[in-house]
């Protein structure tokens, strides 16, 4: 079984926010799996699914971004994850193009906190991960201020975009591997012009 685990923050404060496009992709994940991820356990809240053929858990941590790490450990230990074959951690990184997306199979968390928290928690860098691009052109506000104010409305085709994106990126991981998910979707892209 796969665990596929996005980053964000509870709270229907934060739910439109950069920071919890990790919780977005979930999200669509159990909406085209037809299940509700309801299921609390592990401090995280949790749904099985089938994905392109595959079973998997679809997990979103409830402690907050920079205490994720305790629920990926809690839930790879539960259910006997293999992180370097079998979890997928997908979070936003402001360090992408707004709109772009990343397939990697290992690396340093960068600036991100809750990737630090998982690196940390499980004490190892060697896990696949889908970074999700949610970098400023122009930077407006501090980085934090910024990933956790909500998307504008004109951004939100660009977001949607970058949902369906993350979610045949997973799928071409789950029946190909992520070689071919990695040629596919880390291919350099014009950030989109985005205008209030």
């Amino acid at each position: 079984m796969k665990l596929i685990v996005g980053l964000g923050n509870p709270g229907i404060e934060y739910q439109f926010t950069p920071h919890n496009l990790g919780f977005l992709v979930v999200d669509r994940l159990a909406e085209r799996s037809g299940v509700k991820i309801d299921n609390r356990h592990c401090r995280a809240v949790t749904a099985r699914a089938t994905l392109a053929g595959v079973p998997v858990l679809l997990a979103k941590p409830e402690t907050y971004m920079n205490l994720s790490g305790v629920a990926v450990r809690d839930l790879v230990e539960k259910y006997e994850v293999d992180p370097a074959a079998d979890l997928i951690v997908i979070y936003d990184d402001l360090d992408l193009p707004f709109g772009t997306l990343r397939v990697r199979e290992r690396g340093t968390p960068g600036s991100h906190n809750g990737m630090k928290s998982v690196i940390g928690a499980l004490g190892t860098q060697e896990f696949l991960r889908i970074r999700l691009g949610v970098g400023q052109e122009q930077r407006v506000a501090s980085g934090r201020d910024y990933v956790l104010s909500q998307f504008r409305r004109s951004q939100y085709p660009v977001v949607d975009e970058m949902l369906d994106a993350a979610v045949e990126a997973l799928e071409m991981i789950l029946t190909q591997g992520a070689a071919p998910a990695m040629n596919r979707f880390n291919r350099k892209a014009a950030p989109p012009n985005l205008t209030e």
